[in-house]
């Protein structure tokens, strides 16, 4: 009889969380009538199941930004209502400050985060947050590294601008037990070597860190687009889910609050999974205001 409990208990949360990540998820009303656009987000709502993981990187842009209409303030409404409507399981923000990432984890409390500050190791400067489902989701570890000769201690690398990092997780999906590594980061916006050599490194790093080949996402804004020569060693280790979905999208990620002609330099890179079903740009409007970043979001579903 015990044994009858037991396993009618663990279909129960099968079944409980099947239900947390079925195709119930809806999109908001379009704003862009491009028909990649549209398939994709009506395929969206077909792919979400319960042996797939939705991802999503978002440049936030940063909150210090002197963007008039478009500030931080006024615009970030949007984020919450993005997220309380794809419920992502796990996604990557860039360009974040302290109180961005604490928006989202007091306005969307399902959701925890990890990742630090890029000035200091602690909380000062943008932060390469990694944010997950807490229903579905748990972290076993993580850790912040920068893109440097100098990874360990906050620094600039070679010719970059800015502090560049790259934040990495081990977590656990709750509802199958399954493993998986998940990276997020921002490559410089002007140093051309500091994009080649940081992205090298990540690569490096990927490969020490994951010695069992588990399962590996890559999120990122590495600011250069697809043909760019700095893609190619990782192009052989991991793949574009932009290039390998089932379902795919054309459309840019960078659009400038629409004021740009935009470029593709937002990135969902997988390893280790069967598939991905759908990549798409998320270009609905949210809150209703008109734009939720300079960056749309890029989604991806990823099969295990």
């Amino acid at each position: 009889m015990k044994k009858t409990l037991t396993l009618l208990a663990v279909i129960l949360t099968a079944m409980t969380f099947c239900g947390s990540c079925s195709s119930t998820r809806h999109t908001g009303a379009g704003s862009d009538n491009a028909a990649d656009g549209k398939n994709a987000a009506a395929t969206r709502v077909d792919a979400v199941a319960c042996d797939s993981l939705t991802v999503i990187s978002f440049n936030i842009r940063n909150g210090k930004a002197k963007d008039g209409d478009n500030d931080w303030n006024h615009r970030c409404p949007a984020t919450k209502a993005m997220l309380e409507t794809l419920r992502p399981d796990i996604f990557g923000v860039q360009e974040a400050y302290d109180y961005q990432v604490t928006y989202i984890t007091e306005n969307c409390p399902d959701y925890a985060s990890f990742g630090v500050g890029r000035d200091d190791g602690v909380s000062q400067g943008e932060h390469m947050s990694i944010f997950y489902n807490k229903q579905v989701m748990e972290m076993i570890q993580g850790g912040t590294y920068w893109l440097s000769e100098t990874p360990d201690v906050p620094s600039y690398g070679w010719d970059a601008v800015c502090r560049r990092t790259a934040t990495w997780a081990l977590l656990r999906d709750l509802r199958n037990g399954r493993e998986f590594f998940f990276v997020n980061t921002h490559l410089d916006h002007k140093g051309w070597e500091a994009r080649r050599r940081g992205l090298a490194l990540i690569v490096e790093k990927i490969a020490a860190m994951n010695p069992d080949n588990k399962p590996m996402i890559l999120t990122g804004d590495f600011n250069v687009t697809p043909d760019n020569d700095c893609l190619a060693e990782l192009n052989t280790m991991m793949s574009s889910a932009r290039e390998k979905a089932t379902v795919s999208d054309t459309r840019v990620s960078y659009q400038g609050f629409g004021k740009s002609e935009g470029s593709i330099i937002d990135y969902i890179y997988y390893s280790g999974f069967s598939t991905c079903t759908l990549f798409r740009v998320v270009t609905e409007t949210y809150a209703d205001i008109p734009y939720i970043s300079d960056h749309y979001p890029v989604e991806a579903i990823i099969r295990w």
